[in-house]
């Protein structure tokens, strides 16, 4: 199988981008299959950072990139985003968007506002970029798609009837739409001709490209814990994070797919509202919040930090039939006197061995831990002397995570650079 794919495990920011980056070198086109510019991925080489919202991270290692038609695109977005990586010198493969790709408007960004605002404590902590109300447009097939955009007639004669909706809808909110139609048919009839030569069929590209042989690397964003149907709702995004959504956003069929690889953070994150189990408040929590640099790569918001939690990995390990682990940001738990894993919840004094799917029953587990002794290494002795250098406590750690999860360990990161990442076994 010449398919793989690497996916978040819990709710996010787990160094996905950086293992895409790492595993791209061997792959000839990489793909985001769901979301928009509400995920971002970090990548740093050498001295350099690059902070990606929309363009796979493969981009960075100049491989064709393709952008799914399970996908909300904002072009305004995608064009800096391209700019930005020119100017700095970054030779970009090609590009393809897929023309059944949705597009971002702006009165998608005011109604996300404007529901966020009237949702109360069901906020689900949108980013506020429209992706939301994008997805509802789309299965409410009053989306515009990329191959409407570029086709000037058909996107003024959609826009007209959508326009009309949402000024009326508005207006019952109490709202008046922020642009006029004609403003809106001028700003994106310039992103259509920027944007033109990037639309193309990539379900044919991909299914072609995967008969031919070519190696293809799926990138989810978000993470499995913020899916649509299986993330804690309404607490979640608006697309598919999960393997499942690898076919349905890209257009390749299931039987292609080969490794997948679920990336574990070494303990908890996540942005936004929501119950957290494992949060902690204390001085292991502003250690983890500190040393990890836990702030949101679009959002800069800070994140919730708190102790692994193997009851969602497990999950997310059900949910996609993960061929193995890559343990990241390892080394943020450097210099803790002890180290705490999750493996099970109590809920009103009773056992739960499985996740709940009740937010109400969620916001009411207690963890219950598996207490490991600290470790603390050095990053430089460690590359040099490979991953069996690594502490005692650091080895039983992840040796746990590994027997818990009966599937084997990838590799472990134990830095934010391409080159600390310490690998055991090949995504191909």
């Amino acid at each position: 199988m010449m398919i793989s794919v690497i996916l978040g495990t819990q709710w996010g920011d787990e160094a996905k981008g950086k293992l895409t980056d790492y595993y791209a070198s061997k792959a000839d086109i990489t793909v985001r299959f769901q979301g928009g510019n509400n995920a971002g991925h970090t990548i740093v080489v050498g001295d350099e950072t690059f902070k990606l919202r929309l363009l796979s991270s493969g981009v960075v290692q100049g491989k064709d990139v393709v952008m799914g038609n399970g996908m909300v695109i904002d072009p305004q977005i995608l064009l800096e985003e391209i700019g930005e990586l020119r100017s700095r010198n970054v030779e970009i493969g090609n590009i393809y968007i897929s023309e059944r790709a949705h597009v971002i408007m702006p009165y998608h960004k005011q109604e996300d506002e404007i529901l966020e605002e009237l949702k109360g404590n069901q906020k689900a902590g949108t980013t506020k970029r429209g992706i939301g109300p994008c997805y509802s447009d789309k299965v409410s097939r009053l989306g515009i798609r990329f191959v409407d955009l570029i086709d000037e007639p058909v996107f003024r004669e959609k826009l007209k009837i959508v326009y009309g909706i949402k000024k009326k809808f508005f207006e019952s909110l109490g709202h008046e739409m922020e642009y006029t139609m004609e403003q809106i048919l001028a700003q994106y009839g310039a992103y259509a001709e920027a944007i033109r030569g990037y639309v193309a069929d990539t379900t044919v590209l991909l299914n072609e490209a995967e008969r031919s042989g070519k190696r293809i690397l799926m990138e989810g964003a978000q993470a499995t814990h913020l899916d649509i149907d299986f993330g804690i709702y309404p607490f979640n995004t608006s697309s598919n994070t999960i393997c499942g959504g690898v076919c349905t956003g890209s257009g390749v069929p299931p039987r292609s797919i080969g490794t997948v690889l679920g990336i574990v953070k070494a303990y908890t994150t996540r942005v936004g509202t929501g119950p957290v189990p494992t949060e902690l408040t204390d001085a292991y929590g502003q250690h983890m919040a500190e040393k990890g640099h836990e702030y949101g790569t679009v959002t800069g918001r800070p994140r919730r930090c708190g102790w692994l939690d193997l009851m969602l990995v497990k999950y997310s390990h059900m949910l996609n039939h993960l061929d193995g682990v890559f343990v990241t940001k390892l080394d943020v738990l450097n210099g803790l006197d002890r180290v705490k894993v999750c493996v099970g919840y109590e809920v009103d004094g009773k056992h739960v061995d499985h996740f709940p799917s009740n937010m109400g029953v969620f916001a009411r587990c207690i963890p219950i831990y598996k207490e490991f002794k600290g470790w603390d290494f050095d990053t430089d002795k460690i590359l040099l002397e490979g991953i069996g250098s690594l502490p005692k406590e650091a080895k039983d750690y992840l040796s746990f995570i590994e027997s818990e999860l009966e599937i084997p360990l990838f590799g472990v990161s134990i830095g934010p650079k391409r080159s600390q990442t310490l690998i055991l076994r090949d995504i191909f």
